[in-house]
């Protein structure tokens, strides 16, 4: 690996699917992720992850994310949480979600792999 390695994120292109119907809420989202790089030892991956809108449930990992563009709401059993870009946000392991993605969300995250 080289010592410095730079990722263009608006190089990266990200292919969508729609959700699946057991998980959707509204609408008809579709999302996608790719892979960027990982952390090789500390079992971390670092990625984008794309939303178009319309909501969905999810159950999450542990995982700190970047908004890079876009508006989501993020409902847990607790709270509503609006997250837009420049945001960076931590979610827990096993939280139950709903996404409801206003404006299609695009955000980097990392996560243990």
């Amino acid at each position: 690996m080289e010592p410095v390695a730079v990722y263009h994120l608006t190089d990266v292109t990200v292919g969508h699917e729609p959700s699946h119907p057991d998980e959707v809420v509204a609408g008809e989202p579709t999302t996608g992720a790719v892979t960027v790089t990982t952390l090789d030892g500390l079992g971390v991956e670092v990625g984008v992850w794309e939303m178009s809108t319309g909501a969905v449930r999810d159950v999450e990992a542990e995982e700190a994310f970047l908004v890079l563009s876009g508006r989501a709401t993020i409902e847990t059993d607790s709270s509503t949480t609006t997250v837009k870009q420049g945001d960076l946000v931590r979610l827990a392991a096993g939280t139950k979600t709903v996404w409801t993605v206003t404006e299609p969300i695009r955000k980097l995250y990392v996560t243990g792999m």
